[in-house]
């Protein structure tokens, strides 16, 4: 190859990312956005307002599909069937069975996790440093906080020996959830009393059980479900006066009484910067999935009161926030 040549196709490799970059600018990305929720919330916001802070405008050069289960786990095939069909760039999921939908509809189209537990043991990504396949995005381990909720109701209500477990029933992360909380409370010497429900009209039902089984703390595994349906639980706590610690602090912000767990607006918030390096060329094989940094308790003082309980200093002082 003569100079003129080399010249030339160095001048050819260089247009390639200008040319890229031109086609990128012009370019209207889509989200498909999958969650058995019922509609938007404050996580969903964080993630869109993420977005807009990285450059991508709805309306101008970003378009979301979203697509609600309303808590019917059972439509979230077809509904992951239709982001397929409309050939999004990308698909975000919030939940586990959404993930769990989303995978089995595309092995091309890159997924990212909004919000799951344990993708590795659940069988969703190879490790989390090395997801493999079409899937990366943010998870927490549900076994690592379970046990250590158990502890902190313990230090609140040490004499406690009645635990409450709501979980979604058919939850695939179900199991991950109870295991570590039952090895907890074997240690304590605490008997659980699990309830599953995936409908809103079986909740009172399963507080009736609560109440039955002489529960004296509950604990809510977080789902799109327990989300929607948070301010009938919070309601449903405080009619039968019981002390209920959740995963996330949208509960104790309707009245809850503590939460602790990684904080979901901020997932979503990390959820778009994967969105962004996948739009730029990244492949979700090649990006490994985060774990929050940070893990939040919260304590509703207001609601301890009214449930005449007297929250150690010691706790209080280890709180990230305490209304009052």
């Amino acid at each position: 190859m003569n100079r003129r040549d080399t010249v030339l196709a160095l001048a050819a490799l260089g247009a390639a990312p200008l040319s890229t970059r031109a086609q990128q600018a012009d370019k209207v990305w889509r989200i498909g956005f999958l969650s058995s929720a019922s509609g938007p919330d404050e996580s969903i916001e964080a993630f869109r307002e993420q977005l807009r802070s990285l450059g991508y405008l709805e309306g101008r050069n970003l378009l979301i599909e979203y697509r609600w289960g309303a808590g019917k786990e059972e439509r979230l095939p077809e509904l992951a069937a239709e982001l397929v069909r409309l050939k999004v760039d990308v698909i975000v999921t919030r939940g586990q069975q959404s993930v769990v939908a989303a995978k089995r509809a595309t092995s091309t189209i890159p997924i990212v996790i909004g919000s799951a537990a344990d993708p590795v043991g659940t069988g969703l990504i190879d490790s989390l440093a090395r997801p493999g396949g079409n899937i990366t995005g943010i998870s927490f381990v549900a076994s690592d906080l379970a046990g250590k909720r158990v502890q902190l109701l313990r230090e609140i209500l040490p004499e406690a020996t009645r635990v409450a477990v709501l979980v979604l029933k058919g939850g695939p992360a179900v199991p991950l959830f109870i295991e570590p909380i039952r090895t907890a409370a074997q240690q304590m010497g605490i008997t659980l009393v699990v309830q599953e429900v995936n409908e809103a009209e079986a909740l009172a039902g399963a507080f009736a059980v609560m109440q039955r089984e002489r529960a004296q703390v509950l604990i809510v595994q977080l789902s799109p479900f327990t989300d929607d349906h948070r301010k009938r639980i919070v309601e449903l706590a405080a009619q039968h006066r019981l002390p209920t610690i959740f995963e996330s602090r949208g509960s104790v912000d309707v009245g809850g009484f503590i939460s602790y767990g990684p904080g979901l607006p901020e997932m979503f918030r990390r959820a778009a910067f994967y969105v962004d390096r996948i739009f730029k060329g990244a492949k979700p094989a090649d990006l490994p999935v985060e774990q929050p940094t940070k893990i939040e308790m919260v304590i509703n003082l207001k609601t301890a009161k009214a449930l005449g309980l007297t929250i150690p200093q010691s706790l209080l002082v280890r709180a990230d926030e305490v209304l009052r």
